[in-house]
């Protein structure tokens, strides 16, 4: 991605954290849905951490962005997958799942047509454009992510209405994963933002 270098690096801590946090979510469930849906963010957030690292400090071209690409359109056709045959708030969960994976496979494609390593900006993949001379395909990006971070921001605004910590154990804390999400959607705004 683009930007300043300490700006990726700031990326990169945050992403990374969130799916170290997901790893550990994932650890401590049982199998199951809720199981998968953390493995799935532990992957997010560390795919987001790997593609943050500033280019002067590793350029991952050539099979770097391939393989990001391939990794991502596999997990987005696995959210998919019990999508079609779910419904209700894990439909949702898994279609959010399926939009994020594959705006990584478009940035990861965005990184494999960038610019030659050591400057300049990247090419761009959307056919059309919005008036600012943003990708439409990024904007569109940009709206749903600005607006799932919002969404999640709510979510943790009564976090008082949880009450205490007693009997949950650090893994199982609500607050906590809208949190985590939070943070990676906030994340994700920012790689677009530098796509």
């Amino acid at each position: 991605m683009h930007g300043p270098p300490l700006a990726g690096w700031l990326l990169v801590a945050l992403c990374a954290a969130s799916g170290s946090y997901c790893l550990l979510r994932m650890r401590g469930e049982p199998p199951g849905r809720v199981r998968r849906a953390a493995g799935a963010e532990a992957l997010m957030g560390w795919g987001m951490a790997v593609m943050a690292v500033p280019a002067a400090a590793l350029d991952p071209r050539p099979w770097g962005p391939s393989l990001l690409a391939a990794v991502f359109a596999v997990a987005a056709v696995r959210a998919l997958l019990p999508a079609a045959r779910g419904g209700g708030r894990a439909l949702g969960h898994h279609l959010h799942h399926a939009v994020g994976a594959l705006a990584m496979v478009y940035m990861a494609l965005a990184m494999a047509v960038g610019a030659p390593a050591g400057g300049g900006h990247a090419g761009h993949m959307a056919q059309g454009r919005a008036p600012g001379g943003v990708p439409l395909l990024t904007g569109v990006l940009l709206v749903y992510f600005a607006v799932y971070v919002v969404w999640s921001a709510t979510r943790l605004a009564p976090a008082g209405a949880y009450g205490g910590t007693e009997g949950l154990a650090g893994s199982r804390r609500p607050e906590l994963a809208d949190a985590c999400r939070l943070s990676m959607g906030i994340g994700m705004l920012a790689m677009l933002v530098t796509l």
